[in-house]
């Protein structure tokens, strides 16, 4: 699971693209941020501001990249943006559909530079269809695939937004599998490629579970399904504490171990009944079993039964939880103990081998000099 030899040339903000290009980073490969000068990216100044003096979101998604301000709207900083692609295996941008042909940095005007190259556009939409050129973020992504719809109790009740951006998440996880697919399609001889990623397209992947009733007409409603809380062996329930419990006992087997440890016998057949007055009986009987003890008395009664009931964490409590520790998910600053490297998360695929990971920012433009010299290019040609 290595990519040390792999060179990104990433022309993307914020937050999905960089996550893309940070499991990329995560995995060897040689990450270059290519930002306009003045700014940069959005995400550096956005707030909250991290004591590290970066904005979080870009603090989450940029470790161990190496910055380069290029204006690629001039013609010197567009040529040199065309020497570093004759040696990058990957062009990673998240313009809207039409800037990148106006800026001369298409695929079809850089595969003339490297005909191997793998050229990666994500977008909220795609680069066809009439929402194509449409401004958008997770939020309206979440809304347009029936996320937010399926998100709420029941339909009387207003949509939540998720507390994570999935979308954006899970857009730039998408993206950098079809980046290593095409890596590797390029190493069994296809050459380059060009991968349109739609963001609305990855999300309405995901609703793949409620496809088949979609399809034939009947309209997944939220609370009315097996995963959204349509039975009472997949709910979640208030503790004495005002904690909360995840129950997901859906197999026979868990839900039985789940009766027989809260002393409830009598519920075992009513598991998956399609009576609502029965799912409604034994919705109350938990609720009012797991209101009488707290969150932590709860997880420890029931440590050594086989069933599947977990607690409702914070963020903090998720990071600091001995699982999330035990498998390596936090990683500690290599900072000889300044302080000024924050924790990070770890890559979330566990190969048992030894390998460093990245946690330094790059400041904006800070290695500009470095990489343009690499490519060929003179002082005088740098400083133009």
């Amino acid at each position: 699971m290595r990519l040390d030899d792999v060179r990104v040339l990433d022309c993307s903000r914020l937050l999905p693209g960089p996550y893309a290009t940070q499991l990329l980073a995560d995995l060897g490969a040689t990450v270059v941020k290519v930002e306009e000068p003045g700014r940069g990216d959005y995400a550096r100044s956005m707030e909250p501001i991290s004591e590290s003096g970066f904005g979080e979101i870009f603090e989450a998604v940029n470790r161990g990249k190496r910055s380069v301000s290029l204006d690629l709207s001039d013609d010197a900083g567009r040529e040199a943006f065309y020497g570093l692609v004759e040696t990058a295996d990957v062009v990673f941008e998240t313009f809207r559909p039409g800037v990148t042909e106006r800026l001369g940095i298409d695929y079809e005007t850089l595969s003339e530079y490297n005909e191997d190259l793998v050229y990666v556009s994500l977008s909220g939409y795609g680069q066809t269809g009439p929402n194509a050129k449409r401004a958008g973020h997770d939020l309206n992504y979440a809304g347009l695939t029936g996320l937010l719809d399926m998100t709420r109790p029941d339909e009387g009740s207003k949509p939540t937004i998720p507390g994570y951006p999935m979308v954006d998440m899970a857009s730039g996880l998408f993206a950098a599998f079809g980046i290593v697919s095409a890596l590797l399609s390029r190493e069994r001889g296809t050459g380059g490629t060009y991968l349109d990623v739609a963001m609305t397209d990855v999300m309405l992947s995901f609703a793949q579970v409620f496809a088949s009733g979609a399809f034939a007409g009947t309209t997944p409603r939220p609370g009315r399904t097996m995963l959204t809380g349509q039975f009472p062996c997949y709910d979640v329930y208030r503790t004495a504490d005002d904690r909360y419990l995840t129950v997901a006992a859906l197999e026979p087997k868990f839900w039985e171990a789940l009766c027989s440890a809260i002393d409830h016998p009598e519920l075992v057949d009513r598991h998956l009944s399609d009576d609502p007055a029965v799912r409604t009986t034994v919705r109350d009987t938990l609720r009012g079993v797991f209101e009488e003890k707290s969150m932590a008395e709860w997880l420890d009664e029931l440590e050594g039964v086989d069933t599947a009931v977990g607690g409702v964490y914070t963020v903090s409590e998720a990071f600091d939880h001995e699982q999330a520790r035990a498998r390596g998910m936090v990683v500690e600053s290599n900072d000889g103990g300044t302080g000024s490297v924050p924790p990070r998360i770890g890559f979330p695929a566990v190969d048992h081998g030894e390998r460093s990971v990245p946690t330094r920012l790059p400041e904006h433009g800070e290695h500009t000099h470095e990489v343009l010299r690499n490519a060929g290019l003179s002082t005088d040609e740098i400083e133009r």
